[in-house]
Parts: structure tokens; C-alpha cells; sequence
């Protein structure tokens, strides 16, 4: 298998990473447009396409870092390290900046009060799944995995409960149990009801992303970005979409449950784009757009991290009691666009904010490789 590399692809992660930016820093001062807002449990909005699509991706770079020529050992080594990083990475992340502003001062952010699921963790986790996963198992066994794990959650969620509405409830689910019994309430989401969105179980589905983000990146590997795979892509992402939407009237579309129809959506859509992306880049050559969002694919891990502390040393400098950042949206951007359309620019402009790191370290060649 050829080591080529797809523009598209690092297109396809730079895209993810801009939506999740904004997404995740909406100006304050006025509610964002609902569809750049998660769905309150079962729904789907453009938000919640968001972090699937950033599973699909890390699946896509497990295809073209592969080799089966790794020894077992460096194998094994690699796969840990990385799992590793990418954990410490997430729950440093939450942990920082380490002290919090109180009446009394700066006091010290107890570890123990630090939250240990997140989206690096989901992802350090559903990475090492798969990537192990792929090691063993062909594309059939990888199919056969998939399906197993999308239909076992079903089938615990609705064995840890006494009916399907309490199955599929919030605070009821198995998933939220085991959350409490093993991570315990300290170290879990402390809004939405107490509800973990990245908790242990909801982690098996999600894998399904990244498996199936990495046959996608198999297939082009193997095919090239030419018709054949756009329309292959096309055909298995739109029957991904109406098999999650039948699956859906008695298995709803919801992120925060991570339901096994939202992985099938999320990854048909995935599809779709992707093969929008190479139509227009790798086979019709086009330019326009590419560059903006290659500079952001090709860091997306650290620059997702860098889009998390940015705004919290800003919030660190206090206005009139609120952080900087906050301050800037409520009392600036609303002032020149009210209400939703102020809290968007708002989260373009720190979108931008962070393209400008990414540019750094993109014209001086600088690569964070795990």
C-alpha cells in the first residue's frame, strides 16, 4: 500500500477542528442559533456532528500511519504512548490553570475535584481500541467488531434497566451507573444534571467511529481518490443515513447517549463530505478553501488544546469581575451585533484567533506528532 497523501483528508480534519472552535466558544451575552448547540439528549444539530467527525478523522491517520511491518513491541509502544499522552492531555486540560480565583484570592484546584472524562480522553481511548482492533482483525473482523459493538451497547442499555424509557433517560441509564460507580460524581460533568456526555460506556460506540474513519482511509489508501471511491463513499454514506434514520424510531439520534444510530449517522455524513472533499480537491483539482483548512488539519490535537487554554488565560484577566474573553463578547461583540449573530461572530473571530497559531506553525513546518 502506497503512502500517498490526500489533501482532502487533512481538508476533512482541518474542517472538523474549525466547526468544533466555534462550537465550543460561543461570545457571551446571548445564547448561540440552536443549531450550532447540542441537542438537549435526542435530536442532532450541526454541533453534534462535530466530535464524531473528529473520531472519523483520527481513524483516517491510523490508515496511513499503519504499517505491518511494526514489530509487535514498537507496536505496543507506540499505541500506549500515544493513549497516554492524549489522556494526561485531557485531564491536564481540565486541571489547569491549577489555582481558581476566589473572595479570598488565588487558592489552590484540588486533583481531586478534576474532572477525568473529556473529549481528548474519548478520543485517547477509542484510539487505542481501534488501532488495536486494526491490528488484529482484517476488514471483515473490523466489520464484524463494529456491528458487535453497536448492537451490545443497545442491548446493555436496555438490560440495565427495568424499561426502554428508563434505558434511554439521562439519569437513568446503565452508562451513567457505571460512571458514578467507577469515575465517581467528583470527577464527572458537573451540569447537565450530573449526566457524564464522555463517559466509559458511551465509549464503545464511539470506537465504531474511528474504525470505520479507518477502513474509509484504508479504502482510499488502497483505491486513490477517484470516481470509483467518491462514488462508493456517496452510496455507503447515504444507506449509513437511512439505516440510522430506521434504527432511530426505536433507538433515537443523540450525541450525549452516543446512540448507536447517531454513529451510523454521523459516519454517513462523514462519508458524504469526504467524498465531496475529494471530488472537489483531488480529482477537480479546485483551490479555493483548501489552504485555510489544511493549516488547521495538521495539528488538530494540539491546536484543540491550544483553543481550550487561549480562552481560559484570557478569562484569568478580570473586567469588572469577569473574564476577559467573556467580557469582550457581552459588552463589545453584542454591542455591534445583538443576540445570536454576535455570540457567532464572536466564535469566528476566536476561530480565527486560533487559525493564526496554526499558520505559525504551519510556515515554520512544525508538526506535533504523538
Amino acid at each position: 500500500m502506497e503512502r500517498t497523501r490526500f489533501l482532502s483528508l487533512d481538508v476533512f480534519r482541518g474542517m472538523a477542528l474549525c466547526l468544533m472552535v466555534i462550537v465550543n466558544t460561543p461570545g457571551a451575552g446571548a445564547e448561540p442559533y440552536p443549531i450550532l448547540d447540542h441537542a438537549p439528549w435526542f435530536g442532532f444539530t450541526l454541533a453534534d456532528a462535530v466530535f464524531p467527525s473528529f473520531l472519523f478523522a483520527v481513524g483516517n491517520a491510523m490508515a496511513f500511519g499503519a504499517s505491518a511491518q511494526t514489530s509487535e513491541a514498537e507496536f505496543w509502544r507506540k499505541t500506549v504512548r500515544r493513549t497516554a499522552i492524549i489522556l494526561a492531555l485531557g485531564v491536564l486540560t481540565y486541571w489547569f490553570p491549577f489555582f481558581r480565583l476566589t473572595d479570598h484570592g488565588w487558592v489552590y484546584k484540588p486533583f481531586s475535584e478534576t474532572r477525568f472524562p473529556g473529549v481528548l480522553q474519548r478520543i485517547a481511548l477509542c484510539y487505542f481500541i481501534a488501532a488495536v482492533a486494526a491490528r488484529y482483525m482484517g476488514v471483515k473482523g473490523l466489520l464484524a467488531l463494529s456491528i458487535a459493538l453497536l448492537l451490545g451497547y443497545w442491548g446493555i442499555l436496555l438490560a440495565g434497566a427495568p424499561d426502554a424509557a428508563t434505558a434511554l433517560s439521562k439519569t437513568g441509564n446503565i452508562g451513567n451507573k457505571v460512571d458514578l460507580a467507577v469515575i465517581g460524581q467528583a470527577h464527572m460533568y458537573r451540569k447537565d444534571e450530573g449526566f457524564e456526555p464522555e463517559g466509559l460506556l458511551g465509549t464503545l460506540p464511539a470506537t465504531v467511529n474511528v474504525i470505520l474513519g479507518y477502513l474509509a482511509g484504508l479504502t482510499i489508501r488502497r483505491m486513490g481518490a477517484n470516481a470509483q471511491t467518491v462514488t462508493r463513499f456517496l452510496v455507503t454514506g447515504v444507506a449509513l443515513i437511512l439505516l440510522a434514520l430506521l434504527w432511530s424510531t426505536v433507538f433515537p439520534i443523540g450525541k450525549k447517549l452516543w446512540t448507536s444510530s447517531f454513529v451510523l449517522f454521523t459516519v454517513g455524513i462523514a462519508l458524504v463530505v469526504l467524498a465531496g472533499l475529494m471530488a472537489w480537491i483531488d480529482i477537480a483539482g479546485r483551490k479555493f478553501g483548501v489552504r485555510f483548512f489544511e493549516i488547521f488539519g495538521r495539528n488538530p490535537i494540539l491546536l484543540y488544546v491550544v483553543a481550550i487554554l487561549i480562552q481560559m488565560v484570557l478569562n484569568l484577566i478580570r473586567i469588572d469581575g469577569v473574564g476577559l474573553w467573556s467580557w469582550f463578547g457581552q459588552h463589545v461583540m453584542q454591542a455591534l451585533a445583538s443576540g445570536p449573530l454576535g455570540s457567532l461572530l464572536t466564535a469566528i473571530l476566536y476561530m480565527l484567533l486560533c487559525w493564526l497559531v496554526a499558520l505559525w506553525l504551519y510556515r515554520r513546518k512544525i508538526a506535533f506528532r504523538i
